[in-house]
């Protein structure tokens, strides 16, 4: 995940957050692995629900992680959410929310909002929650999200009109339900510093599904359905959650498998993930996920870049499109994920408003897999001697311990007709990100996790004349769509322009995508709700599972 902020053409913002954490096919939780939380998962229908997750901070200004996050979920109202089963936001808290002038965005609160310790929750509350946000800007924290809001006002108790610095800006509602979002108490929380944790759970600052009853930071969360709760989700189905942290995954597949959690979300390794689709003493839910990964050419360095002593614009394309049409995506998905990855066949992943996909038709056998015959035909239409040498690079730390085999496939592909020699090489991460973006590396490993759920976050931090790929990417006709898009209110039309950048960009390969992560739940039995709340929002919602 990397934000973008707007002024004139975009000047994109490099944040650290839920990209280094969300990646990592296993997370690293920080408890002890004896905790006692399994033991209220039977009676009268609690659920109990194990992660391998690890929190950071409650405090929405201090953390952007997917622990966290997933904590904020259940107990902060947002202005604007997302509904369960779908990637489009609408109305949390708030009655309505609209542009009121093209640089004002307007939000109604419902009537009646309190907190769980009967604060009344106004505009005050809203306007803080921002400020506070902005203020703080902790090093840690989503504030950089927050980059095209000028001020917030609060002219009325049940009224916020947020001022925007670019006019017309359809992505600001997506950020309202992203981590900059959550509304905090302002008789709670802090102003200029972050609150800590055992503070926020004291003073009952929560209005969102649920309230916290019980907190042991990366060990056990407990949970109770918060009755004040007046916003989109509705009333949880399970008035009791407890959540409990694992520091090694193999002990959470463990616990699920026997019963003593009902389920298991973030992060199973694949392996553990594909034995426990043959066991009958549970279900294995999949659902759509907003990882990506993909394949990033240096438009210089790589083969017939412009920098090198062969450039050639044509030749360099017919390299990367022979790519394109070797990698069998799912056969990576299968022999090294198990399917807990699925092929992607286009830069927005599925499940997203604006989603299709070019690359399936475009390349390879236009079903989706590889066509040695039609790289061929490509490379010597265009001159290119082969074999081709490529250097590829992949990170053997930053996204999980499979990316060695990942990479060993994608150069047994490439290779296997004569057409390409991979020189495969790794590097660990702190180097990895240094050398990326000084031309060191002709094509390389990259992933991608979203700040919110909108096809603009898979294409302005990749495609604008300033990117953070820093890949040397141009194309002034991608670049003006992109930033039309931005500013187009009307959906039918902005979904145009965002299907017509995905086929621009699907015939510049500046970037092969090949795989999209799955979100995949481990539950029992006796366990629903699990496939309502693995949607394209990306927010496992606790409110949607029940039991027996």
């Amino acid at each position: 995940m990397n934000s973008v902020s707007r002024s004139g053409r975009r000047v994109l913002v490099t944040t650290a957050g839920i990209t280094a954490a969300a990646l990592a096919l296993t997370a690293c939780g920080g408890s002890d692995d004896s905790g006692d939380g399994g033991s209220s998962g039977g009676g009268g229908g609690a659920l109990t629900i194990g992660t391998s997750d690890k929190i950071t901070t409650i405090d929405p200004a201090g953390s952007y992680d997917n622990g966290s996050f997933a904590v904020m979920n259940q107990v902060y109202p947002f202005l604007m959410n997302t509904p369960l089963g779908s990637p489009d936001v609408e109305p949390d808290i708030a009655e309505s929310a609209e542009f009121t002038s093209p640089t004002e965005y307007t939000v109604t609160l419902k009537s009646g909002l309190t907190f769980a310790n009967g604060n009344e929750l106004t505009s005050s509350d809203v306007k803080f929650s921002f400020d506070r946000m902005v203020a703080i800007n902790d090093e840690n924290g989503p504030a950089s999200l927050l980059y095209n809001l000028d001020s917030v006002a609060a002219p009325d108790d049940t009224t916020v009109v947020f001022t925007l610095k670019s006019p017309e800006d359809q992505v600001f509602p997506q950020i309202l339900s992203s981590p900059a979002g959550p509304i905090v108490d302002e008789d709670v929380f802090a102003a200029d510093a972050l609150t800590p944790d055992q503070e926020i759970v004291d003073g009952e600052a929560f209005a969102g599904p649920y309230t916290i009853t019980g907190y042991e930071l990366n060990d056990l969360v407990s949970y109770q359905a918060n009755p004040e709760y007046q916003g989109l989700l509705g009333a949880p189905k399970t008035d009791e959650v407890n959540v409990k942290y694992y520091s090694d995954a193999s002990n959470l597949k463990l616990d699920v498998q026997e019963g003593n959690i009902d389920v298991a979300f973030r992060s199973l390794t694949s392996t553990d993930i594909d034995d426990l689709r043959g066991n009958d003493e549970v279900k294995v839910v999949d659902g759509p996920g907003g990882e990506i990964r993909y394949i990033t050419f240096n438009f210089d360095t790589q083969p017939y870049g412009a920098t090198t002593a062969e450039a050639d614009p044509a030749k360099a394309l017919a390299v990367r499109q022979a790519v394109a049409d070797l990698i069998d995506r799912q056969e990576i998905a299968d022999q090294v994920y198990k399917g807990t990855y699925t092929p992607l066949y286009s830069y927005v992943p599925d499940g997203l408003t604006g989603a299709t996909t070019p690359l399936q038709e475009k390349y390879g056998d236009g079903s989706g897999g590889a066509d040695p015959d039609k790289a061929a035909q490509r490379l010597q239409a265009a001159g290119v001697q082969t074999p081709v040498e490529l250097n590829l690079q992949y990170s053997n730390d930053h996204y999980g311990p499979s990316s060695g085999d990942e990479y060993a496939l994608i150069k047994d592909q490439l290779e296997a007709t004569g057409l390409f020699t991979v020189n495969l090489q790794t590097t660990e991460w702190v180097q990895y990100s240094k050398d990326r973006t000084s031309d060191v590396y002709p094509a390389y490993q990259l992933g991608w996790f979203p700040d919110y759920s909108d096809a603009d976050n898979y294409l302005t931090p990749f495609f604008l004349l300033e990117n953070f790929l820093s890949n040397h990417y141009e194309d002034q006709q991608v670049n003006d769509l992109i930033l039309q898009q931005a500013s187009t209110p009307d959906p039918a039309a902005r979904q145009a322009l965002i299907e017509q950048i995905q086929d621009l960009v699907a015939d510049d390969l500046s970037t092969v995508p090949y795989l999209q992560g799955a979100q995949v739940a481990v539950t029992g039995t006796d366990v629903s709700g699990a496939e309502d709340t693995l949607d394209a929002s990306f927010k496992f919602r606790y409110g949607a599972l029940s039991k027996g």
